[in-house]
């Protein structure tokens, strides 16, 4: 079992997942049940399932819950893609929150590929 905050990875998803949730504080309140609580649980779960994952028992397992955190790292991408298109947030702060997610997705890349004898 590994500490998951030892994890670069999982450091700097956490850091996104803390920029997201300061910068939805300003989103419509029409939207708090809505793109606000989506981007909220697809951001935090890329964290979570990392968390999850090293907490598991095999590489397998781990492996698995890398998978997933890719996926909502995904979501995550996607959603930012709207909430910009929508003008919730602004071009700039669009532009380094989607390089903080390319950046998490290209570590979870790698770390999938070291694992890749468990997939």
């Amino acid at each position: 079992m590994k500490d998951f905050r030892t994890l670069l990875v999982w450091q700097k998803s956490h850091s996104l997942t803390l920029s997201i949730y300061k910068q939805t504080l300003l989103m419509p309140k029409v939207e708090m049940f809505g793109l606000t609580s989506q981007i909220r649980r697809s951001v935090s779960s890329i964290p979570t399932n990392i968390a999850e994952g090293c907490g598991r028992g095999s590489d397998k397992d781990f492996a698995r819950f890398i998978q997933i955190a890719m996926g909502s790292a995904s979501e995550t991408s996607y959603l930012l893609v709207l909430i910009s298109d929508l003008n919730y947030i602004s071009k700039e702060i669009f532009q380094d929150l989607i390089e903080l997610v390319n950046e998490v997705m290209k570590m979870l890349s790698s770390l999938l590929k070291t694992l890749k004898n468990y997939i």
